[in-house]
């Protein structure tokens, strides 16, 4: 059980959502960082003290110490402030729970630092999965899942044999737009797409649901995370959300991980592992849950998912390509600039440009990183 954790990404609807966790056990927030809502930051800073905060730019630390005056807390700014907000000698778990690629150094940072991970960001894993996973082994640390599908995988397998696991079912609640066709699509409205129907989360990790992209991201993640290779790894389409995923074993035996949609136990369960400890949060009522529906995923509507496959099969950089093309069309639709159903096509002209490094270093995969998102900016003019 975590008794000291850092938090990158406080002020984002995980970070928000883990502090309530926190405070609900009494765990030490030693320390915390934050992109720009320096106005949530300072409120969290004030109820949990930690002795470390770090924010986005100069101009806001400055801003920062000035609010902070007198309390005796270090404040720090950018990649460097990160870094020491994850490398605190007196914590043991760094919960990375901000957006994008931004969280892949920091992660790895920590991870150097021998700290264990409750890792919410899965572009870390997609773009870098064989890296960190490797470097994780080396250091002796837990990479302990905070998506609630692979919380589920986890526990799920929590007492079996890995190898005696014939298949990993990942459940998806199909979206805002379940059920519609290419042409519907058509006209979709930022504020439409960040509607979901069952979980509240960031606006970028909302629209890729809407695209079905995030559940792309979670079969890459669920490779390294739990070894499975894309043919032991099968979406379904779950509009319930209540089996959070599965694992089907080699005897034909199936094992679910049901629950509330709510991310705080997924988050709680990262924090206590292998402990679990009782809270307020919402419970399952079964006689109010009278069916649970099951769908194959409409890849050729929502075609994410199946660029994330290809991805998966290429190898090396092009998780990272697709990942970074995938970004800056999220940020271009949520600006206006361009169409919902323009998305996939941004991404999949991005990867077709892309010269696949099979074997990549760190610094390649940020490299490709950088490439991806100035190619898919240079589509959207």
């Amino acid at each position: 059980m975590a008794d000291v954790i850092s938090i990158i990404g406080s002020t984002g609807s995980i970070g928000v959502q883990t502090l309530d966790v926190a405070r609900n056990l009494g765990i030490k927030v030693a320390a915390m960082s934050a992109n720009s809502n320096i106005d949530l930051l300072e409120k969290q800073i004030h109820e949990f003290l930690p002795s470390v905060v770090s924010i986005g730019s100069a101009e806001l630390a400055k801003e920062l110490e000035y609010r902070l005056e007198g309390m005796n807390i270090e404040v720090l700014y950018g990649a460097d402030g990160m870094k020491r907000v994850v490398e605190q000698e007196n914590v043991d778990t760094v919960v990375t729970s901000v957006v994008g690629t931004a969280g892949l150094i920091p992660t790895m940072h920590a991870i150097k630092s021998k700290k264990n991970i409750a890792l919410a960001n899965k572009e870390t894993l997609v773009t870098a999965g064989k890296l960190v996973i490797e470097e994780a082994k080396n250091n002796n640390i837990n990479i302990f899942p905070v998506d609630s599908e692979h919380s589920a995988i986890y526990q799920c397998l929590m007492g079996n044999n890995d190898k005696q696991a014939e298949k990993i079912i990942i459940t998806a609640s199909g979206g805002p737009f379940r059920g519609k066709k290419a042409g519907e699509l058509e006209g979709i409205t930022p504020a439409q797409a960040l509607k979901h129907p069952n979980w509240s989360m960031g606006s970028k990790i909302t629209i890729d649901s809407a695209t079905l992209m995030n559940k792309g991201l979670e079969v890459i993640e669920a490779k390294w995370l739990f070894n499975m290779e894309l043919d032991k790894i099968q979406v379904l389409v779950h509009p319930q959300s209540i089996i959070h995923s599965m694992v089907e074993y080699i005897d034909g035996s199936v094992i679910a991980q049901l629950g509330s949609p709510d991310m705080r136990t997924p988050i709680q369960l990262a924090l206590t592992y292998p402990q679990r400890c009782g809270n307020s949060f919402p419970r399952l009522d079964f006689l109010k849950t009278s069916k649970l529906t099951f769908e194959e995923p409409d890849t050729k509507t929502f075609r994410c998912l199946q660029l994330a496959y290809d991805a998966l099969t290429a190898g090396g950089t092009m998780a990272a390509a697709m990942n970074a093309a995938n970004e800056a069309a999220v940020a271009a639709f949520l600006d206006g600039k361009i169409s919902f159903t323009a998305i996939p096509n941004i991404i999949e002209a991005v990867m077709q440009q892309h010269n696949v490094n099979i074997c990549p270093s760190l610094d390649d995969i940020i490299e490709v990183d950088k490439w991806a998102r100035q190619a898919a900016i240079a589509l959207i003019g």
